[in-house]
């Protein structure tokens, strides 16, 4: 498994928002209004990735009175940072789509609250893309030089 590349979250991106953008301009009238709860299980979803990176990468570079990380469990937390980085660009994708589809009737009020809730769903999506790609890049093991150019104690 390779780390994620964000030039490919970037593309992913732009095409679930131009997809978005297409289907919106077609169907827009006959959908419910756009929810704001998926943001905050979003946002809750990122918060606990990057606090769940921030624990194991301590373990993993062997902290004191730390357990060491099981070599399977690392390799599960980083496929779920790969997965949850794809899935942030998708729905981030999508709701930028909504978001340009909706700037050009914010004076009514139904697509002013579709456009509100589509900007929390993007801030949303990249709190969770900048925890999962933390988590991900946490459950690298240090090479020789990176444990030898760790800050040693100074002496007086």
């Amino acid at each position: 498994m390779t780390p994620t590349r964000l030039w490919v979250l970037a593309v992913i991106a732009a095409v679930c928002a131009v997809l978005a953008w297409l289907v919106l301009r077609e169907v827009y009238a006959s959908l419910p209004p756009l929810p704001w709860t998926a943001a905050v299980a979003m946002v809750l979803l990122g918060v606990a990735e990057a606090l769940s990176g921030r624990n194991l990468r301590a373990r993993i570079q062997g902290g004191a009175g730390l357990k060491p990380v099981a070599p399977l469990a690392a390799v599960r937390m980083a496929a779920l940072g790969k997965a949850s980085s794809h899935a942030a660009a998708v729905i981030g994708g999508l709701a930028v789509g909504f978001l340009i589809y909706l700037t050009s009737s914010l004076s009514k009020s139904v697509p002013r609250n579709d456009a509100f809730a589509a900007g929390g769903t993007i801030v949303a999506a990249v709190v969770l893309l900048l925890g999962a790609l933390y988590l991900e890049n946490s459950c690298r093991v240090p090479t020789d030089d990176e444990q030898d150019s760790e800050p040693t104690e100074t002496r007086r």
